[in-house]
């Protein structure tokens, strides 16, 4: 009885991992985006890398708290499968063991700065406040307070809102399951020079 309670406390955990990892890569995927970094004005650069994974793991991890019990497990897993692969990541750069645990500390100690700043902006109701709210917390943590052209800025932020509306629309039942859809990046961006859109 006892072995068959904890089998089955393993499997959970090994499917609950699973699903992680599997909205953990969409997130990266989605970070990866070539416009985010050409239009959207975010350096291609390997603070720049972790802040994009950072401002697209923040909104998954805000709808799964939002998917009771299961959900916030599925959160905390996610948090852990993001900060595995960024220590993973430090060793095959070639960081030290004793310099790899304090890195990932300075990350962990940004992500939830970051995160606290998105979340206050995503609790705003929908419309040109959200927007100015997020473009705002966009302004001081994925561009460190060196923002790009206002238009630049105004379009990111419409991206992230669309990215929080998505996943605000999607069933709790596939985003546990390691399901997600995310909007396309490039359609949001302006050319330099040209209106932004609505």
């Amino acid at each position: 009885m006892v072995v068959g309670r904890i089998w089955r406390r393993l499997k959970g955990r090994a499917r609950r991992r699973e699903a992680a990892r599997s909205l953990y890569a969409a997130a990266v995927r989605q970070a990866r985006e070539p416009a985010l970094y050409t239009e959207g004005g975010v350096a291609d650069t390997l603070d720049g890398r972790f802040d994009l994974i950072v401002l697209h793991v923040v909104p998954l991890m805000r709808r799964l708290r939002q998917c009771d019990a299961a959900g916030r497990e599925l959160s905390q897993a996610l948090f852990d499968v993001m900060f595995d692969d960024m220590d993973q990541s430090l060793r095959e750069m070639g960081v030290g063991d004793l310099r790899v645990g304090k890195r990932v500390k300075q990350m962990a100690r940004a992500f939830y700065g970051r995160a606290l700043a998105y979340d206050r902006a995503f609790e705003q109701g929908p419309g040109a406040g959200r927007r100015d709210a997020i473009a705002e917390a966009l302004e001081r943590n994925l561009f460190n307070n060196e923002p790009p052209p206002a238009e630049r800025l105004q379009a990111m932020a419409r991206y992230v809102e669309a990215v929080v509306d998505a996943l605000d629309g999607q069933d709790p039942a596939t985003l546990l399951a390691g399901e997600v859809a995310l909007p396309p990046a490039p359609p949001l961006f302006a050319a330099p020079g040209a209106e932004p859109g609505p």
